[in-house]
């Protein structure tokens, strides 16, 4: 995880909030070992942020977890509690619905809010960032998700996050997943250069969004072509930043996380990256 942003958003979050005393350090960790480091971790660590493939093993060393971590089978975050205990939660899905939402999907929601159609969601790839965006579009009322997958089983294996979410799965075959763009927001999660070839054969729908969790290298050629034919965009640079506002909140027990710094500092992160 050298290569991570996330303690640039971190350690800005904590300077932003006057909480100099914190640390957000990233550590080297395989799926075998994460069980031992949890165990030794001292009471002055406050959370854990977890990547792939730590999700699921994280859900499984919680001793609680937020029901959206248990309906979608994996978790990203882990909160200690007061009691010593570790909390799960799955951010990425709070993390996509508010870029998602910001894109005026799921507008149509409160108990004076207009009756709005239930949007049409169409998710690539079948993987853990599969998981948190079928979350995130029954979140946004969806009742029906396009799954396009490349391999078969993936719809099978993704089956049981729909039934507990209450979402039904429309199962696309990837040779087909051209006319599955027809659709509010398409959010793409299959590794880099796996919808490539995708950016010169789909009909953009006018008033659809494309949220690509990639970030580098960015833009994809999906993005690319979404841009010139002016659907707005969202990049996993937009997921990463969202999803960290609501962990740094878990984390410290403010009430709100400062987000314009946190911005600020993932910009300049990427910047100076190159």
């Amino acid at each position: 995880m050298a290569h991570s942003l996330s303690p640039f958003i971190h350690t800005a979050g904590f300077t932003a909030t006057g909480l100099l005393d914190w640390t957000y350090t990233a550590i080297e960790c395989a799926e075998s070992e994460l069980p031992d480091l949890v165990a030794g971790l001292g009471p002055e660590w406050a959370g854990l942020s977890l990547t792939m493939p730590l999700k699921e093993a994280a859900l499984r060393l919680a001793a609680s977890a937020s029901p959206l971590s248990i309906a979608v089978g994996c978790a990203n975050t882990l909160v200690r509690q007061a009691d010593g205990g570790w909390h799960a939660d799955n951010t990425d899905v709070v993390g996509m619905v508010q870029v998602l939402r910001e894109a005026g999907l799921g507008a149509g929601t409160g108990r004076h809010a207009a009756k709005v159609d239930p949007p049409r969601i169409t998710v690539l790839g079948g993987g853990g960032t599969a998981r948190a965006a079928l979350g995130a579009a029954a979140q946004l009322g969806a009742e029906t998700v396009t799954l396009v997958t490349r391999r078969p089983e993936a719809r099978e294996e993704l089956e049981p996050v729909a039934v507990a979410l209450g979402i039904t799965l429309a199962g696309v075959p990837w040779d087909a997943a051209v006319a599955a763009f027809d659709a509010d927001a398409v959010i793409a999660t299959v590794p880099k250069g796996a919808a490539d070839h995708l950016a010169a054969q789909v009909t953009w729908r006018p008033g659809s969004v494309l949220f690509d969790a990639l970030y580098d290298p960015w833009p994809t050629p999906l993005a690319a072509a979404a841009t010139a034919h002016g659907v707005p965009v969202f990049s996993g640079l937009d997921l990463l930043l969202a999803q960290a506002l609501s962990q740094f909140e878990q984390f410290t027990g403010l009430p709100e996380a400062p987000e314009e710094a946190m911005r600020k500092a993932l910009e300049e992160a990427v910047r100076n990256r190159g």
